[in-house]
């Protein structure tokens, strides 16, 4: 069995972030062929529900670059790569310092996320939180009512680029955690800091759904930072055109924009499905 691992945002997504008709046709086509599909993505559960409805995602699922896989035939998580106690602190503290607001988010049970914060003092901080609790559903708190006993699955920020990298450069010198940042949605001239356990990565996550569907090959689909430690674990690697460049040079082709369908033309030829 080849099992094909999906990237979201600026691979299988478009632009506006949506699966399009062609991308949502070739997906069913996958399904009706026997094809197995899964993701792995940056975002959270919440973030994605929403987008994988309805499109055939019944295989286990990796969150968060492989800091959770998410069962959902059984609606539970497992492989979970947690953050303790002292390395929120240190993470909180290092933020504070550059005048950030660190993101604190939790799982809680089987099916829930939360996301914990100081005072907010921005509007691009504003408007994050207010996408994570209004839209996406997340319950939101204050970072003083985080519990002791909370599992802490990454901590976010957004802000100036030199405050980002400060942050980032402390975390470089932490033996258990890895940061990512990149150029903010939100406003163009501030960056996005997310920060998990170093044992998360989208790499390890490729091992674990391989391990969990029996998969004998795996093909895989990324575009950022991120797809990197996926690239060095699957047996085929694409990169679509809007890919980071350097991922464009570990992939094993580079394939079609995703704003042109590229993935989805691709898998029709690659597992010669109707055009």
């Amino acid at each position: 069995m080849e099992l094909v691992v999906f990237d979201l945002d600026g691979t299988l997504l478009n632009s506006q972030s949506v699966i399009s008709d062609y991308t949502r046709d070739t997906l069913q086509l996958l399904t009706d062929n026997g094809i197995a599909y899964t993701v792995a993505t940056g975002r959270t559960l919440h973030a994605s529900r929403d987008i994988l409805t309805g499109h055939g995602f019944a295989l286990p699922q990796a969150f968060k670059n492989g800091v959770v896989i998410w069962h959902p035939e059984h609606e539970r998580f497992s492989h979970r790569n947690i953050l303790t106690t002292h390395e929120l602190g240190a993470v909180v503290s290092a933020c504070m310092t550059q005048g950030l607001a660190p993101l604190v988010f939790t799982i809680d049970g089987d099916r829930e996320h939360s996301v914990y914060h100081p005072p907010l003092r921005t509007r691009a901080e504003k408007y994050v939180v207010t996408e994570y609790s209004v839209r996406r559903g997340l319950s939101a708190y204050p970072l003083g009512d985080i519990p002791d006993n909370a599992q802490i699955s990454n901590i976010s920020a957004i802000g100036e680029g030199d405050l980002i990298k400060a942050v980032i450069r402390f975390v470089d010198n932490e033996p258990h955690l890895v940061a990512y940042s990149g150029v903010a949605m939100e406003d163009q001239n501030l960056h996005w800091l997310d920060i998990h356990h170093s044992d998360a990565s989208k790499g390890g996550a490729i091992a674990t759904l391989r391990e969990l569907t029996g998969a004998k090959r795996v093909v895989c689909f990324g575009d950022s930072d991120k797809a990197a430690s996926m690239f060095a674990t699957a047996d085929e690697s694409y990169a679509p055109e809007n890919a980071k460049q350097h991922i464009k040079e570990l992939a094993s082709a580079v394939i079609g924009h995703h704003d042109e369908d590229g993935i989805a033309r691709f898998l029709r030829e690659r597992f010669n499905l109707p055009a």
